[in-house]
């Protein structure tokens, strides 16, 4: 089993599972009903032995509450992360409604995610079936994504933070160590198919070979144009200071107030240089 084989189940389950799909009862508008949220995807792997999984425990990077692909899975070997594109339909929505996410987006961000974890369950199973063992850590009860509180971080200019977001598995970062992209100003991972997506991955006990090229800059795809900070309808971007993760939260559960159960936001990922490739200058 290699890698090859596992992107080929991933865009074979798209196509055909049906759930790459708006049902017809759940359309925002007539129209929406049967639109494809996801494009075809990417995929790399790496050995779960990297050391770049141990830094993700560090300060700055995920943090101490990270777990280590064999925390999830003892004797685990490889770790696959996948990225989908969503398709221009859904991009090209975002980018032209305004400060606030297009019907479209609403969909590929809550109904995109619900195809993500059935996608995510069905390749576990496969895995197995295959004589191995898996477990994706999105959608294991094990997962953990929460606002602690009671504790002072800081920000890039060292001024204290009211609250911290933070997760015992970060799909962008294992992406990173797997060599699918690098960061943007608006901490979005830019890959070879750009920003505007959504990450997946699983963890297995299968030797998959690892393909993965870890970049040698964080933000090596990334102009630092200044694209995302403009189209951010609060301004939690900035090209001095990176961005504000309250206050992008914030709008997010505004967003969610108003369009429950519902929300998004993506300004950041479409209509940008970005938004579907790495930006030409640094484009290999």
């Amino acid at each position: 089993m290699d890698i090859t084989e596992i992107r080929t189940f991933i865009e074979a389950f798209g196509r055909n599972s049906g759930w790459n799909r708006i049902p017809r009862e759940k359309a925002l508008r007539s129209d929406l009903a049967g639109m494809e949220m996801f494009a075809s995807p990417i995929a790399a792997a790496a050995a779960a032995e990297d050391p770049a999984f141990l830094r993700l425990k560090r300060e700055g990077a995920v943090g101490p509450q990270f777990l280590l692909p064999r925390e999830w899975l003892p004797g685990a070997r490889s770790v696959v992360s996948f990225f989908l594109p969503f398709t221009a339909r859904v991009r090209e929505a975002n980018a032209e409604s305004g400060p606030e996410p297009a019907p479209e987006w609403l969909h590929g961000r809550i109904e995109g995610q619900e195809f993500i974890d059935r996608l995510s369950r069905a390749l576990v199973e496969h895995l197995q079936e295959k004589g191995g063992d898996a477990v994706s850590p999105a959608v294991d009860p094990r997962f953990a994504s929460c606002t602690l509180k009671n504790t002072v971080f800081l920000d890039g200019n060292g001024t204290p933070l009211p609250v911290s977001f933070t997760s015992n598995w970060s799909e962008r970062h294992v992406a990173f160590v797997c060599g699918l992209g690098t960061f943007g100003l608006s901490k979005g991972l830019i890959t070879s198919r750009g920003v505007a997506g959504r990450f997946g991955s699983v963890i297995t006990t299968h030797p998959l070979p690892p393909d993965n090229v870890i970049p040698e800059e964080l933000y090596g795809n990334c102009t630092m144009c200044g694209e995302c900070a403009v189209k951010c309808p609060v301004g939690a971007i900035s090209p001095e200071t990176g961005k504000d993760h309250v206050l992008c939260s914030e709008y997010l559960d505004l967003m969610k107030k108003k369009h429950s159960p519902r929300y998004g936001c993506g300004k950041c990922q479409t209509g940008v240089p970005c938004e579907k490739e790495i930006p030409k200058k640094h484009k290999r």
